[in-house]
């Protein structure tokens, strides 16, 4: 059976994926590094649930650490790689941007080197929405500038895809990008707005509402995220022979590589968001309104036009649904009545 490895196994997304694989009887080899960014215990409490697969090896290894990667790749055969491991979040890179270079930039090409050494069939890596920066022309589509990032975390993702084009044009080795949209459910990231929120409204506390409440996002269930990976695992991208020289776009490409948005299709105002998390806590939120803050997107919303047509890929869980999930999880963990 063809193993697919996992990086970022123990994080928020690599392990929804991870399960899904799992349940449909692929073997996952999964790689995480369970660093402090965020509390261990969750990232523990996620790798003990896939540690109870029979088809699941784990190795806690920082994908900067090339030698131990190596060993991974001899020792288990891999043939498709999800590359999810990265330092995420907007805020932090304002902080401390060293920990994006040396993730984002050194660990991927530690990666996407050794797919290429030991001839993976498929390369796939997480983008972002943030690529595309200061744009307002709403929907996004694949085949917009993104050549205008407003912080490093943007700018290290923008960084990953050419990175990927030009291992897919010299070495032919195929590589999909998926630039996700907002991604929230359960098991999700203490760093995100839905678990801020969540735990302050709980606690009685004051929310932070950025840009005095009116962003908009293309929030994305973390299911429906999941589903369109594996969507990709699947399809190895060609080289086009619709690419034009002389007016190159990036949804085209003379080598084996492509991109695509994931994301739900529908913008949402981040009140509704809230409201959504207080009606059905029944707890009416204290709200903090903060001006918009230095490396914030104001507005995203994702055009899935590409996606539909090449993966029939499908968003089918409402913001309402999700948010539901995510507090009947976030109540059940913490053990909160």
């Amino acid at each position: 059976m063809s193993k697919i490895l996992i990086t970022g196994s123990a994080g928020f997304i690599g392990f929804h994926l991870s399960i899904k694989l799992l349940n449909m009887g692929k073997e996952v080899v999964g790689i995480d590094n369970i660093n402090n960014y965020y509390d261990p215990k969750l990232k523990n409490s996620r790798l003990k649930i896939l540690k109870k697969y029979k088809s699941f090896t784990f190795y806690k290894i920082d994908i900067q650490d090339e030698n131990k990667l190596k060993k991974v790749f001899i020792k288990n055969k891999i043939k498709y790689v999800v590359n999810l491991a990265a330092q995420a979040g907007v805020r932090y890179s304002l902080i401390n941007p060293k920990s994006y270079i040396d993730t984002n930039i050194v660990g991927f090409y530690n990666i996407l080197n050794l797919s290429r050494i030991y001839k993976i069939k498929h390369f796939v890596y997480a983008s972002t929405s943030s690529v595309y920066g200061a744009l307002t022309n709403l929907p996004f589509k694949e085949t917009y500038s993104t050549d205008h990032p407003i912080q490093l975390y943007a700018a290290t993702k923008k960084s990953n895809e050419i990175i990927a084009h030009s291992y897919s044009h010299i070495y032919n080795i195929p590589t999909t990008g998926l630039r996700f949209f907002t991604v929230y459910g359960p098991w999700g990231r203490p760093d995100m707005a839905l678990f801020k929120f969540t735990k302050n409204i709980l606690l009685k506390k004051k929310i932070e509402v950025f840009n005095f409440g009116k962003h908009t996002r293309d929030f994305t269930y973390v299911e429906d995220i999941v589903q369109g990976i594996i969507k990709s695992i699947y399809n190895i991208p060609k080289s086009s022979k619709k690419f034009n020289f002389k007016k190159p776009l990036l949804s085209y490409s003379s080598a084996p590589f492509t991109i695509y948005n994931i994301g739900n299709g529908k913008s949402v105002k981040l009140m509704k968001y809230i409201y959504e998390i207080e009606n059905y806590l029944k707890i009416k939120s204290k709200k903090k309104f903060l001006k918009l803050q230095k490396g914030d997107i104001q507005d995203t919303h994702s055009d899935l036009t590409k996606i539909k047509k090449k993966l029939d890929y499908k968003s089918t869980t409402s913001v309402k649904e999700g948010v539901k999930r995510f507090l009947d999880w976030y109540l059940l963990y913490y053990k909160i009545k």
